[in-house]
């Protein structure tokens, strides 16, 4: 086929990727006054949903904006700046990780000419250096032209375990709080004051399987801790925002949890194998999770990994 002809076809099939995902239908939604969010599809990362896997979001206060986590790509990442801009007039003063995996952090660069604090757990800025090079490989070649302007921003002002952090947007108090290892060993969350909303990050998924990277009694202990508050509304990482389905989700979560520690540690203790684990465990469990047979297994071997040194 001539070269030409090529280059013509290429084009076309960017602006059908564009265009399935393009900035008009880049919706967010209010979960309650000033707080949106844009819920991120239940699929892995491609270049048609450009990243957007994640919910992402902002809360505007009477002086500025802060952004919860900013994209799966620099793409979104501009599309929720624009998102922003058509509520708001305000500057966009914080930019919020809730920690280091890139559905929630790669659009990052977007909201530089703002100049925001980018604000993160303590240990975002190691687990950001270990990772970056492989995101930048990876992620270069899964998202393609939604990836052009990533950078990885570490952030400027950090959160440490056991001392909550509260920021104010002009008469609109957040409460950053960070915590011990669960989903990763960074996770942290914000606490607007004024409407009693909490985003989770992903220390809760709402109908798509969670993903462990970092420990699954730290993460029961943290679902346990996340039963125990009084909330009026909670946006999750993954998944619906609601007034009354997040406990709900947290006991799934939960509820799976428990199932692979338990059926693990019979495992562990009949001196079974990972590989066998990783056949047996928690197969009832498929019909509750989106996306069950990308990540289940993954979910065991690591638990399975951290079990037998227990």
């Amino acid at each position: 086929m001539h070269i030409l002809s090529l280059r013509i076809i290429g084009l076309v099939v960017l602006l059908f990727i564009t265009n399935s995902y393009g900035c008009d239908n880049y919706s967010v939604n209010e979960v309650t006054s000033g707080i949106y969010y844009h819920q991120g599809v239940h699929e892995d990362a491609s270049e048609k949903n450009i990243g957007a896997i994640a919910n992402v979001g902002f809360i505007i206060g009477e002086r500025c904006v802060a952004v919860i986590d900013s994209g799966g790509s620099y793409l979104e990442g501009t599309y929720l700046r624009q998102a922003i801009k058509k509520h708001t007039d305000l500057p966009i003063c914080y930019v919020i990780n809730t920690h280091v995996h890139p559905d929630h952090l790669l659009g990052n660069a977007a909201f530089k000419d703002d100049t925001p604090e980018y604000i993160g757990h303590e240990k975002l800025p190691a687990a950001l250096a270990a990772r970056e090079d492989y995101f930048a490989r990876v992620f270069e070649d899964t998202l393609g032209s939604a990836y052009a302007g990533t950078e990885f921003i570490a952030p400027t002002m950090t959160v440490r375990i056991g001392q909550p952090v509260t920021i104010d947007l002009g008469n609109r108090p957040l409460t950053l709080t960070a915590y011990t290892t669960s989903h990763t060993d960074h996770d942290l969350t914000i606490l607007d004051n004024d409407t009693n909303t909490l985003w989770t990050g992903d220390l809760l998924f709402m109908e798509r399987i969670p993903v462990m990277d970092g420990s699954i009694n730290g993460w029961i202990e943290t679902t346990q801790h996340l039963q125990s508050m009084d909330l009026n509304f909670v946006i999750p990482g993954h998944g619906i925002a609601s007034k009354d389905k997040w406990q709900q989700g947290l006991a799934n979560q939960l509820r799976y949890f428990n199932v692979l520690r338990d059926e693990i540690r019979v495992i562990i203790d009949d001196l079974g194998t990972i590989d066998q684990a990783s056949k047996q465990v928690g197969i009832p469990e498929q019909n509750s999770w989106e996306l069950f047979d990308l990540y289940h297994r993954r979910n065991v071997t690591a638990s399975f990994v951290q079990l037998e040194w227990e």
